[in-house]
C-alpha cells in the first residue's frame, strides 16, 4: 500500500468541504459541522456488559470540534441513536449529551434507518429527512435521492482495512457525492477498496475510483489521493 500524503489537521476534499479528525466534515461557507452515524446509546441497546462510555466520548469530540472551528450548527447525519429502544438511564445520558452540544450551537438531527418509524423524535426532538446546506443535499444515505442532487451522506461507514480486525475511518469526497464515515467506535466499516463499496457509491451516480480518500484519526487526517490509486497500490503490494 502506498503511504498517505502528509498528515494535517484539516483537508479540503472538494472546494468548500473540509475533512477533519474523527471523520467530521466542515462546510466552510456556512460553518456547518457534519457528523455521521454516532449511534448514541449503543452499549445499552445491544444489551452487553459494557458501560455506556461511547455517548460521552463522542459528545466530547463534537463539543471540541464545534469550539475549535467556530461551527454555527451541528448536523447529525442519521443513525443518531443505535435504536430508540433503550433504557431510561441511557435515554437520559443521550439527552444530556445533546443538551450539552445544543449549549454550544444549534443541533440538527437527520433521521436514519436506526431511528425507526418514530424517527427518534422522543429522544432527539424534531428530526429532518434531509436538508440543504451550501449547495449540498444532506441526508442519511440509506435511500439515494431520485433527482441526482449533490449529496453528503453517511450510512455506508467507509473505512480502510489495515489487516486483522483493524481499520481506520475514511471520508470520501467527490464533485457530486461526499460520504462521511461513522463516528461510532464500534463499526469496522465498509472497505473503500471493496466491490461492495463500489456498488454502494454507484447507487448515488458516482464512481468510487475517482473519489478522494481521507483517512481520519483522532487528531489528524491523512489524504490518500483517489480510491482508484489506492486500489492499484494495494494490488501491486500483493
Amino acid at each position: 500500500m502506498s503511504a498517505a500524503g502528509p498528515s494535517t489537521d484539516a483537508y479540503e476534499v472538494v472546494p468548500g468541504a473540509v475533512a477533519l479528525p474523527h471523520g467530521l466534515l466542515l462546510l466552510a461557507a456556512s460553518r456547518t459541522l457534519i457528523a455521521a452515524d454516532v449511534h448514541f446509546g449503543y452499549e445499552d441497546v445491544i444489551g452487553g456488559a459494557l458501560p455506556l462510555w461511547s455517548t460521552g466520548s463522542i459528545a466530547r469530540a463534537l463539543d471540541e470540534a464545534i469550539a475549535r472551528h467556530g461551527a454555527t450548527e451541528l448536523v447529525l447525519l442519521g443513525d443518531v441513536v443505535h435504536s430508540t429502544a433503550m433504557s431510561e438511564g441511557a435515554a437520559r445520558a443521550v439527552r444530556a449529551a445533546l443538551d450539552g452540544l445544543r449549549a454550544r450551537c444549534p443541533v440538527v438531527p437527520i433521521a436514519g434507518n436506526h431511528e425507526g418509524r418514530s424517527r427518534g423524535r422522543a429522544l432527539l426532538g424534531e428530526t429532518h429527512e434531509c436538508l440543504e446546506r451550501d449547495g449540498w443535499l444532506l441526508l442519511h444515505g440509506d435511500v439515494p435521492p431520485l433527482d441526482g442532487a449533490r449529496c453528503i451522506v453517511g450510512h455506508l461507514h467507509p473505512s480502510l482495512r489495515l489487516g486483522g480486525d483493524a481499520s481506520v475511518p475514511v471520508l470520501l469526497g467527490g464533485d457530486r457525492l461526499i460520504v462521511a464515515p461513522a463516528l461510532t467506535p464500534y463499526s469496522p466499516g465498509l472497505d473503500v477498496r471493496s466491490e461492495s463499496a463500489k456498488r454502494a457509491v454507484l447507487a448515488f451516480g458516482s464512481r468510487i475510483d475517482a473519489m478522494v480518500a481521507v483517512a481520519c484519526g483522532e487528531d489528524r487526517v491523512y489524504p490518500f489521493g483517489s480510491v482508484g490509486g489506492l486500489r492499484d497500490a494495494t494490488r501491486r503490494k500483493r
